[in-house]
């Protein structure tokens, strides 16, 4: 049961208790192997922030740092070159004519850029839909790993149904990060694509001697593919303590929140934000589940308090973008404001609480301004 909780000024947020005792079965261990082997991998880095940790009054804070990600500047090249690699593979033992395929996807900015840099790699073809509120220069990123773009006068939910219908062409497959009945197979590999992050934050903290791992971890949500991907994570020991997780989205694109309000799925309309990654209103369906059933709590924050979030993480010497700093934008609020002790105690956060952050994104990932309509 989903408890809505308000505080005299609305916070947008919603907690469930006894999501930790959810478990659900973890992703292949061979995912992280085949990342290792990839020209360029090295695990990205994992920043303590004492000064966070001091605003918040807790033991220790972490910034996962997705900044430069194999050479691109956010994390889905995890989940991308996974998918493809499992898709390829399929196709060449399942006697599918051999030679280049387009690889047809649907995004925000990152995936879609992920997509065609993974195509140029491997030789083949990328054909990338792009919805309106897309900078510029993220359209000219795409276009310039040899992709052809496709600029959609209509909003993300739209740009994935035009890439969809435009993936049924011969020699072309749909690569898409958020599935719906009938499509999961691949959202499902780039979910499980995207286990690298967190396989690397756990041999990050118990090098800092962290042996039992995080006690809280903010994760952005879009369609809610990460967070799927980091409850599939801490919810599939069998054994030990489980962390408290916090989703974060934008005040104009909550779909996590309504779908928690209502008790299943539903769709919300968008509107503009700066958190372009994040401006989706229809969750994945296979994600769905997941966050229904592991996600301890959820809050949206405002282009303002990202703003706020992205600055404070790069005067700490953490470069971010809208989409990744709104993890601490989401842990302000949860943590700090009217009816904070509450929110803190539904989180099990206290003086010794270890807390990790993931930001997803680098600035160049997004480029925008707060002028930007």
């Amino acid at each position: 049961m989903t408890e809505i909780v308000s505080s005299p000024r609305p916070l947008p947020w919603s907690v469930r208790p006894g999501a930790r005792t959810w478990r659900c079965a973890p992703a292949p261990a061979e995912v992280r192997a085949f990342h290792a082997a990839l020209p360029g991998y090295s695990p990205t880095p994992l920043t303590e922030l004492p000064a966070l940790a001091a605003e918040f009054g807790v033991g220790r804070v972490f910034v996962k740092d997705e900044s430069c990600r194999l050479g691109l500047p956010a994390f889905k090249v995890l989940g991308a070159s996974w998918a493809v690699h499992r898709t390829l593979a399929e196709r060449a033992t399942g006697g599918t004519e051999p030679g280049p395929v387009t690889l047809v996807t649907a995004t925000d900015g990152n995936h879609g850029r992920a997509v065609a840099r993974t195509a140029r790699h491997l030789g083949h073809h990328a054909h990338v839909f792009v919805p309106q509120g897309v900078h510029p220069q993220a359209v000219a990123a795409i276009t310039a790993e040899q992709a052809k773009v496709t600029e959609v006068t209509g909003s993300y939910d739209e740009a994935v149904r035009l890439a969809a219908q435009a993936a049924a062409a011969p020699g072309a497959v749909l690569v898409q990060d958020t599935a719906w009945p009938g499509y999961e197979r691949i959202p499902g590999w780039i979910v499980e694509g995207y286990s690298t992050l967190t396989a690397e934050v756990d041999e990050q903290l118990t090098a800092e001697g962290i042996d039992a791992g995080p006690d809280l971890v903010c994760v952005p949500v879009g369609v809610g593919s990460l967070a799927q991907s980091v409850i599939a994570h801490y919810r599939s020991r069998p054994s030990g303590p489980a962390p408290a997780l916090l989703s974060v989205e934008p005040d104009t694109a909550a779909c996590v929140l309504a779908s928690l309000a209502a008790g299943e799925p539903v769709s919300v309309a968008t509107g503009h934000t700066t958190m372009a990654g994040l401006n989706c209103g229809t969750l994945s369906s296979i994600a769905w589940p997941y966050l229904h059933g592991g996600l301890d709590a959820a809050v949206a924050v405002s282009d303002a308090d990202s703003t706020r979030a992205t600055a404070a993480l790069a005067a700490l010497g953490v470069p971010s973008g809208p989409c990744g700093a709104a993890t601490l934008a989401g842990l302000r609020a949860a943590l700090t404001g009217a009816g904070a002790e509450k929110r803190r105690a539904a989180l099990d956060i206290d003086t010794t609480s270890v807390i990790v952050l993931l930001s997803t994104e680098g600035p160049a990932a997004n480029p925008h301004s707060t002028t930007d309509h």
